[in-house]
């Protein structure tokens, strides 16, 4: 099975390694005679690489502040209630349910009031507002599970809300974290609708964005539309390679109790 999903990933590399003469529907599954510069990734990067740095721009701050208030949220929803808490936390999850076609008219009107609209701030503003639900429903469920008597010796020690937050749950909350930063990361770097939408300048626009670009209207540059793909690609794959393990470990974490 394994052999059977690596198929495509050989097809755009292999595509993607050769010149734009050598690839066809018949050749397709030939690995390149040989390597030359002008291969369908050095086009791909020269095409790709401002956009790379547009997506990386984005995805950085929006996983870590979005990741940062689903934490805080987490912790006021699981251990410090307030009158309300449970029917707040229900509305906030219905950002689950709400399809992005239907807010975007409202959302662009919204970032043009803001002065954001059109900007690589604007997108992060909607992706960390977007990503809330998801980051403090995870949060919720991990600190749900952590002992309360841990706070309870933490408010006799003198901490309040947010010495116990900073000095005891955020130390024991790094499996989270590391959920959610790789959820967020995927979903935010993978985007394209709001990417398209939000930001109609192509020179700002994220990756996801200028790959569908790559095609021309008249002619296909197959080896570069493949080489574009595997770099498009290449961060979140090596997100899930460095932290799969810890993807794991944070989504059992708190699963059982006692």
């Amino acid at each position: 099975m394994a052999i059977v999903f690596l198929m495509p990933v050989y097809v755009m590399v292999a595509n993607g390694l050769k010149d734009a003469q050598s690839v066809s529907l018949q050749r397709m599954w030939i690995p390149p005679a040989q390597l030359s510069t002008d291969n369908g990734f050095a086009g791909a990067w020269v095409r790709l690489q401002p956009n790379m740095m547009n997506s990386l721009l984005m995805v950085i701050p929006a996983t870590i502040l979005s990741s940062f208030i689903g934490a805080i949220n987490g912790y006021l929803f699981a251990k410090w209630k307030f009158r309300g808490s449970d029917i707040v936390f229900t509305l906030m999850l219905f950002g689950f349910f709400i399809p992005y076609q239907s807010i975007l008219l409202p959302l662009v009107r919204t970032l043009q009031i803001l002065g954001v609209y059109g900007t690589i701030p604007g997108l992060i503003l909607v992706h960390v507002i977007y990503g809330i639900p998801i980051t403090t429903l995870i949060f919720r469920n991990y600190f749900a599970g952590v002992p309360t008597e841990l706070m309870d010796a933490a408010r006799v020690d003198g901490a309040g809300l947010i010495t116990t937050f900073t000095r005891v749950m955020l130390p024991l909350s790094i499996p989270a974290f590391v959920v959610v930063g790789i959820f967020q990361f995927t979903n935010i770097w993978n985007d394209f609708l709001f990417g398209v939408t939000v930001v109609p300048n192509p020179a700002a626009q994220p990756v996801t964005i200028a790959l569908n670009n790559l095609s021309g209207t008249f002619s296909v540059e197959w080896n570069v539309v493949m080489a574009g793909a595997v770099l498009a690609a290449l961060p979140t794959a090596i997100i899930y390679i460095l932290l799969g393990r810890f993807f794991i470990r944070g989504i059992l974490a708190g699963s059982v109790k006692g």
